[in-house]
């Protein structure tokens, strides 16, 4: 039976999900295998940036990741593909217009002066039109591709596989796991609650031998809470065949995690983050700050579903990355990210070759001391 990293062409089956290419290039290179997140991408920037990649990895494997929502909650009547190029602020509740916009005047956060990166925002809050960036994805020698939310489209996956492309998918619980392989895909993530994003309520001690037994033998991923050998070793012992990580590259010298951002994720305790709708409409686990603090609050409207949270919230978070880069107090105070509970061991940077050295290195060490327990006892 093939391995995951006999699957995926790779020496190490350590799998970094990453919005930074250069984070991917290095992963990649140091024998895991880089997954870049393409929901931050208009369709002619994910083409650069998987151009770019190609030409650092010399035919190294490496994956794309993309979000798809199953349906646009919240405007009635309204395609995805009617957004593209409107003013969607126009079509979003007043309620969390008005909520939002004193926020950032209540916290002094300037308006864009040259009108901000509009042309690199994608017309749904990165989320649309998926199908897109897929497509872009798949004119490229990708060796996987992950969905992010729910099971792919059917579509999704024959075309993948007519390319020799392996399907992954991410689930925080097991009946979703059921339904990912129903679906046709070739290798499941199981995210526990610690981890950083979009996950369930589940702990990952639980959630992977769980989805193990229920999709065997389909391959299993684990993921939340897993940035050390130990950590690593624990996720396979559990049943899995490797490890999804996603945190523990954000701090990192290659990441281009926000300065004010980074500094926050070094000094944070696994206490400091929370589990928030605030940014993306789903419970996305991710720093806590005022950001958070305030949505959660009382006399907040609440977020929108997915996707109109992410419409309504982009430039807002543009506003507030680029003031507080620039020493705005109030900004710096709101700035957050998406991080799981594993933040608490990351304090200090490092280059990321040297993280999934360091990891092999140390899995490798305490399965060794594992095996020497069983033999003394």
């Amino acid at each position: 039976m093939k391995t995951i990293a006999d699957l995926l062409g790779i020496e190490y089956p350590i799998l970094a999900f990453s919005h930074c290419r250069d984070v991917v290039i290095a992963v990649s290179k140091a024998g895991g295998m880089g997954v870049l997140g393409a929901v931050t991408y208009t369709p002619e920037g994910l083409d650069a940036e998987l151009r770019f990649i190609e030409e650092q990895l010399d035919g190294k494997p490496y994956g794309v990741d993309v979000l798809i929502p199953a349906s646009i909650q919240g405007l009635d009547n309204v395609k995805a593909s009617d957004l593209e190029g409107i003013d969607v602020r126009s079509l979003l509740p007043s309620e969390q217009v008005k909520f939002l916009d004193g926020l950032l005047e209540r916290y002094g956060v300037p308006e864009l002066a040259d009108g901000g990166d509009v042309e690199k925002r994608p017309g749904l809050g990165g989320l649309v039109p998926p199908t897109t960036l897929t497509a872009v994805a798949f004119e490229h020698p990708i060796r996987l591709i992950a969905s992010a939310l729910g099971p792919p489209p059917e579509k999704l996956v024959r075309e993948a596989h007519s390319r020799d492309v392996l399907v992954t998918a991410l689930v925080g619980a097991k009946e979703h796991a059921v339904r990912q392989k129903a679906a046709g895909v070739d290798i499941i993530v199981a995210q526990g609650t610690e981890a950083g994003g979009h996950t369930g309520k589940i702990g990952t001690m639980v959630l992977v031998p769980e989805v193990v037994d229920a999709v065997a033998p389909t391959p299993v991923l684990a993921a939340g809470g897993i940035a050390t050998g130990r950590q690593m070793a624990a996720a396979m012992a559990l049943g899995a065949q490797g490890v999804w990580t996603g945190s523990v590259w954000l701090t990192t010298e290659e990441a281009e995690t926000q300065p004010v951002v980074k500094e926050k994720l070094l000094a944070a305790t696994s206490s400091d983050t929370v589990r928030s709708r605030s940014r993306t409409g789903k419970p996305a686990r991710q720093l806590r700050s005022a950001w958070t603090d305030a949505w959660e609050g009382a006399d907040s409207p609440g977020a929108l579903p997915m996707p109109l949270q992410p419409l309504l919230v982009q430039e807002a978070v543009e506003r507030i990355d680029r003031a507080a880069a620039a020493g705005n107090e109030g900004a710096k105070e709101l700035a957050n990210y998406f991080v799981g509970q594993v933040v608490g061991m990351l304090d200090t940077v490092r280059p990321t070759r040297q993280v999934v050295l360091d990891m092999v290195n140390e899995y490798v060490e305490t399965i060794g001391e594992l095996s020497a327990s069983l033999g003394e006892g």
